[in-house]
């Protein structure tokens, strides 16, 4: 069955990458409906954006859907990765502004807030996509794959010059709570000199030691260090679980990323659903469902480091 929060779950903060600070609220939803954000300070026009893969203006910062009118919705990747990791698959996000707040740079205290708030059980068949046949998309030496699997799996690898990230790689089924337990708590990450290149162009506003993990080459800036030895990684897993939340569906399949981002994510998605034969919409039976991400997530297991 599908399903959607209890009651509204309310958040305020300011944006990453504008600054600007905006109050949210995910709101109860009917089934069927999907993911759907509401531009609150949009008074004329359409002020509805679906969070949708066919609506995701690329860019290498963050994932940014725009509606017909032109209103959009940016750095949605954390709120969205939250969703699927709870299981939500019908809610309306009320915003005031063109940003999700970044809060503390993970998705955890969308996460803690949801289960606090509690699910609704709805009366209607869950669907997934299910991939036929594999799909790869390369750009430069960055490549996003997915290969066919009977539940959503994420391999990625990064490789960084900064010894203070370096090479990592993780695997996870994301069955049975995974993202809550793994990577709900990982942080954005970022260099000192990246950081200062984008302010100087006016971008990364919003961000600060206290919801980024900076490194300096070596050293680690952010206060209290580390959440995880390899937090750059769970993060790059928890920002690609979010973009291919944008699927409109539970994914069935295995999505492999090396140096990926968000742009080369949503490539994929774009790849997958025009390549005939190449995927497939079922109804999911109990079996399926409990292999779906967010099935038997408690609160308890939200790291303790969040």
């Amino acid at each position: 069955m599908q399903k959607t929060v209890k009651t509204p779950v309310r958040f305020h903060g300011v944006g990453l990458h504008s600054g600007k600070s905006a109050h949210m609220a995910i709101c109860p939803a009917s089934a069927d409906y999907g993911i759907w954000f509401r531009r609150t300070d949009i008074l004329l026009g359409d002020a509805l954006v679906p969070a949708r893969w066919d609506l995701v203006e690329q860019g290498p910062l963050c994932t940014r859907v725009v509606n017909a009118a032109g209103v959009s919705v940016a750095t949605i990747e954390h709120v969205m990765a939250a969703l699927a990791g709870c299981g939500v698959h019908n809610a309306l996000i009320e915003i005031d502004g063109p940003e999700v707040p970044v809060l503390d740079g993970s998705a955890a205290e969308f996460v803690r807030a949801i289960l606090e708030k509690g699910l609704v059980a709805q009366d209607r068949p869950l669907r997934a996509v299910e991939v036929l046949q594999e799909i790869s998309v390369t750009r430069g030496a960055a490549t996003a794959t997915l290969t066919p699997s009977d539940t959503l799996q994420i391999d990625f690898k990064i490789e960084f010059d900064d010894d203070a990230i370096g090479v990592q790689h993780k695997v996870l089924n994301m069955s049975n709570g995974s993202f809550v337990r793994e990577l709900c708590d990982s942080r954005t990450f970022c260099r000192k000199s990246d950081i200062d290149t984008m302010r100087e162009q006016g971008l990364a506003l919003g961000g600060s030691l206290d919801n980024a993990v900076v490194v300096d080459g070596d050293q680690i800036l952010s206060p209290g260090g580390l959440r995880h030895k390899d937090e750059a990684v769970r993060h790059k897993m928890l920002d690609a679980l979010g973009d291919l939340a944008l699927a409109g569906a539970p994914i069935l399949g295995c999505y492999s990323g090396f140096r990926a981002g968000h742009s080369l994510t949503n490539e994929l998605l774009r790849t997958l659903f025009s390549t005939p034969g190449a995927f497939r919409v079922v109804e999911c039976d109990s079996e399926t469902v409990a292999r779906l991400p967010g099935i038997g997530v408690h609160l308890s297991e939200i790291p303790a480091v969040a």
